[in-house]
């Protein structure tokens, strides 16, 4: 069983985050460019990792609510 500490801090793979949000890795470069990606961290190496909290946010950043 994992802590909320340790689930807070879990980072996933861009390739990990771009499989579940269903994007390319093209589109996930330009989205950053406009400054619509997902919180990230881009570690030494030039990898880039994405907390899962960073993400559940982002992801509930883009619910739209629809008029009637």
């Amino acid at each position: 069983m994992t802590t909320p500490t340790t689930a807070h801090k879990r980072t996933l793979t861009l390739v990990e985050a771009l499989a579940e949000i269903r994007v390319s890795r093209a589109a996930f470069y330009r989205m950053r460019a406009r400054g619509q990606a997902p919180k990230h961290l881009k570690l030494p190496n030039g990898q880039i990792r994405i907390r899962r909290a960073d993400l559940d946010a982002w992801f509930d950043d883009c619910e739209v609510q629809e008029a009637c």
